[in-house]
C-alpha cells in the first residue's frame, strides 16, 4: 500500500516542480521587461529634457536604421513623449501580473505540505 502512495507523491511533486519552474522563469521575464522598458523611458526623458533647451530652429535629425530623417522639435518630442507614455504603460502592466508571484508561492507551499504529509505517515 506504501508504494502507491510513494508513486502519487512523486507524481505531484514532479508537477509542481515543473509549475514553480516554470512561473519562476516568468517572473524573471517579467522583471527583465520591466528594466529595459525603465531604461528606454529614462532614455526617451533624458533626450526630450536636452531637447527642450535647444533653440525652435536647430535642426535636429532622427535616426532611422542606417540613415538620418530630418524633423522638427516638434515631431520630435511628441514622438518622445509617446514612447515615455507606452513605457510607462507597459510597466504597469507588468508590475500588475503579482499572480505569477503568488503562484510560486502557492507552489512551494503545496511542496512543503506534501513532504510534511509524507513525514506524518
Amino acid at each position: 500500500m506504501a508504494a502507491p502512495i510513494d508513486l502519487e507523491l512523486k507524481k505531484a511533486f514532479s508537477e509542481l516542480q515543473v509549475k514553480m519552474i516554470d512561473t519562476q522563469q516568468k517572473v524573471k521575464m517579467a522583471d527583465l521587461q520591466i528594466d529595459q522598458l525603465t531604461r528606454v523611458q529614462k532614455h526617451a526623458k533624458l533626450t526630450h529634457a536636452e531637447i527642450t533647451m535647444l533653440p525652435d530652429n536647430t535642426r535636429l535629425y532622427e535616426g532611422v536604421g542606417r540613415m538620418f530623417i530630418l524633423q522638427s522639435k516638434k515631431e520630435i518630442n511628441n514622438q518622445l513623449m509617446d514612447k515615455q507614455k507606452t513605457a510607462n504603460e507597459k510597466i504597469k502592466e507588468l508590475e500588475k501580473k503579482v499572480y505569477l508571484e503568488r503562484s510560486v508561492k502557492e507552489a512551494e507551499d503545496n511542496i512543503r505540505e506534501m513532504l510534511l504529509s509524507r513525514r506524518a505517515q
